[in-house]
């Protein structure tokens, strides 16, 4: 039978959006039990926000509070790996913000530990989530779309001097990349997420906006394995705010919603081809479910997953193809070659993609 887990959020800045968006409405589900973070003037006002009583300072002391099920890391990216690991020794269920972690090796050796960790891990990605996306791939899954032919990604964000003012962003060492892995690995996991594996991938990425270490703009020519081409561009340099997904198979186009930081929420654009398609789009989608957006629903199916009810929404191997995009973007971007995937141990970054004079 299930029932209420409770949760630790370790760290207080996107944690408490997981807090608002994710436990809260969940309430029958989940239970913020504690908060941690390093910033104790943070803790408190969260703390209070929320009528939190546990505030940590120290993470270890988390992994021995018997009445934590579930530890949720918010942390910056360059923490997640120990963190992670850490907590499933522990025989905690985990939630981790993106990045997982910072290189290939790093998110096998996770894969590893899972095998024999007592919890369950999840991976956000909670873009994934909401009616718009959530009708697209009930489309594509019963086979009505059809051939897959091509695809674009426009990630067209916008991040100035106040955004880097975090002592964190914007450096190889903590943020372990810039709008290809911080930011665009959101669109990009959609895409894939819809249309399948990469097969092959020509990527570069340049510095254009900010005044910092890791990449602000990039742009990409991708081959799927289904023979689809893709292109993606994003840049953090823009006056305006879109993320664009359009699909093109051989029975209906789709075009996402443009919200930057909510594209499954409203519902997208569907185009049929003739009569005939959508009729079968019609009879597909007569019976539809609202499906919550973001944090909300990604949260709910954790507690799931935890209690057999269904599948994890976001796994480690999702986790792994994101990141082996980014290996692949970076390393053909730095050579100027195109990339097949997959990437395995032999591939001069999977150790790490991070520039060597940065490590």
């Amino acid at each position: 039978m299930s029932r209420v887990l409770n949760v630790a959020v370790v760290g207080c800045g996107i944690g408490r959006s997981h807090i608002v968006e994710g436990y809260l409405p969940n309430a029958d589900k989940f239970k913020v039990l504690a908060i941690c973070d390093l910033n104790q003037e943070r803790l408190d006002q969260i703390g209070e926000e929320f009528g939190i009583e546990r505030r940590i300072v120290n993470f270890d002391d988390l992994l021995a509070i018997d009445d934590i099920d579930i530890i949720d890391v918010c942390t910056p990216p360059g923490a997640h790996f120990s963190m992670v690991t850490e907590a499933l020794k522990a025989g905690k269920h985990v939630v981790c913000e993106k990045p997982l972690v910072g290189s290939l090796k790093d998110v096998d050796a996770i894969l590893e530990v899972e095998k024999t960790a007592k919890g369950k891990l999840m991976p956000v990605f909670q873009y994934r989530f909401g009616n718009g996306i959530e009708q697209a791939k009930a489309i594509i899954d019963a086979g009505i779309a059809g051939k897959p032919y091509c695809g674009t990604v426009e990630t067209m964000w916008r991040r100035e001097a106040p955004y880097y003012a975090v002592p964190w962003r914007g450096k190889w060492k903590t943020e372990l990349g810039g709008v290809l892995m911080g930011h665009a690995i959101h669109p990009h996991d959609i895409f894939t997420y819809l249309m399948g594996d990469i097969a092959r991938v020509f990527g570069r990425v340049a510095t254009r906006v900010n005044p910092i270490e890791v990449e602000d703009t990039i742009s990409a020519s991708l081959e799927m394995k289904s023979g689809a081409l893709a292109s993606f561009t994003a840049t953090l340099g823009s006056v305006d705010e879109i993320t664009r997904i359009r699909l093109q198979f051989e029975n209906v186009t789709i075009e996402s919603d443009h919200a930057p930081y909510n594209p499954g929420k409203e519902l997208w654009k569907i185009l049929p081809r003739n009569d005939e398609v959508k009729a079968r789009i019609d009879e597909a989608l007569a019976n539809w479910q609202h499906v919550p957006s973001r944090f909300q629903t990604q949260m709910a199916r954790f507690h799931d997953a935890i209690f057999g009810k269904g599948e994890l929404p976001v796994t480690s191997a999702d986790s792994r193809r994101a990141l082996e995009l980014v290996t692949a973007f970076y390393h053909s971007s730095s050579t100027n070659t195109e990339v097949a995937l997959p990437l395995g141990p032999d591939h001069p970054l999977y150790q790490s993609w991070v520039p060597a004079e940065f490590r």
